[in-house]
């Protein structure tokens, strides 16, 4: 039965809208990301069993369809019942249980597969730190929020990125001296990330995005992998053993060893990756299939892929567990080894 309902989640998170009922109201606030796989898309929470995945919804057309009979929320693919029992929860901002911010959703760098600093309306441009602390002041009045993370893209210079983090840290942390902050800026110094160690942020993510350096020159040309690699090693040092983490987008011509001897060489010195199926939409597909990239990944592989993260992670006694902010918190993306499997 957990081997069908984690088929069942992978299925989900690599098919596409949930189809509402005609008429269907939500119980919540519909979730709108600028950041993530559902960047620019209306977008809920379905939970089952203990898994949770965010899936963009339609009152129009979708690979699955919400259904509700008496009360009870089943779905259904193709009109045959797939999940008997799911519940919406709620989003905090982004995620459930979990104010996720990003600082702004523009970037000077141009990697592919980012639709961030594509959408039309930019709806980070208000975000202050006064005004981040008094949405997640207005957010506890009414939802469990666990934890805090901060993201964003460089719309100038890296230094002044992370100089608005660390501020913005700094004051979530004045107002919750107690809240996990988790960070997840791009940086290219050590100087930086003890920046935003000593605002009082907690756990780090800095993504390396492929194990493979052709092609992150391929889908990230302006930015530096070796240096990503040597900050990722620092951070751990800074921050401690598994409350470091990467992003390894899968699917996009990297091999199942390019991926082990990889997670292998950030697990040796504390760093847990998470791997992230490729998702590709109307906004990044072209610039995707510009450079090359052949996009493919199948529910077999992802599975089979988050059984070996989770071997390697064992042997290097190291778990997503460790970790209360950001994606293996959230869990909504991905098959999260010692969570969903």
């Amino acid at each position: 039965m957990e081997e069908d309902l984690i088929r069942k989640k992978a299925q989900l998170i690599l098919g596409g809208d949930v189809l509402l009922p005609v008429g269907y109201k939500m119980p919540y606030r519909i979730s709108r990301s600028t950041a993530g796989p559902g960047a620019g898309k209306r977008s809920a929470v379905f939970s089952f069993n203990g898994m949770r995945v965010k899936k963009g919804i339609s009152y129009d057309a979708g690979d699955f369809e919400l259904v509700e009979n008496d009360g009870i929320l089943s779905i259904t693919k193709n009109r045959e019942p797939f999940i008997d029992t799911v519940e919406i929860k709620p989003v905090v901002f982004h995620s459930p249980e979990q104010a996720f911010f990003n600082l702004d959703q523009r970037c000077k760098y141009n990697c592919k597969f980012c639709t961030s600093p594509l959408l039309k309306e930019d709806v980070t441009k208000l975000l202050t730190d006064e005004k981040i602390v008094e949405m997640i002041k207005n957010a506890m009045k009414e939802q469990n929020v666990i934890s805090v993370a901060l993201t964003s893209g460089v719309a100038e210079s890296i230094d002044e990125t992370v100089d608005k983090m660390a501020s913005c840290v700094k004051a979530i942390r004045k107002e919750f001296p107690n809240i996990p902050i988790g960070v997840e800026p791009y940086v290219d110094s050590e100087e930086q990330v003890k920046k935003l160690k000593d605002a009082g942020a907690t756990e780090m993510k800095i993504n390396m995005e492929t194990p493979r350096k052709d092609i992150f020159d391929l889908i990230c040309p302006e930015l530096n992998y070796s240096e990503i690699s040597k900050m990722l090693r620092f951070s751990t040092e800074i921050f401690g053993r598994g409350k470091v983490t990467t992003n390894l987008i899968i699917g996009i011509g990297e091999s199942d060893d390019d991926l082990a001897e990889c997670m292998k060489m950030l697990a040796s010195f504390g760093c847990v990756p998470g791997l992230r199926a490729v998702r590709l939409n109307d906004l990044n597909r072209e610039n995707m299939m510009n450079v090359g990239i052949i996009c493919s990944m199948t529910e077999e592989r992802m599975i089979e892929l988050a059984k070996i993260q989770k071997k390697i992670l064992k042997d290097h006694d190291l778990t997503t567990e460790t970790f209360k902010t950001m994606c293996f918190e959230c869990g909504c993306c991905d098959l999260v080894p010692f969570r969903d499997l």
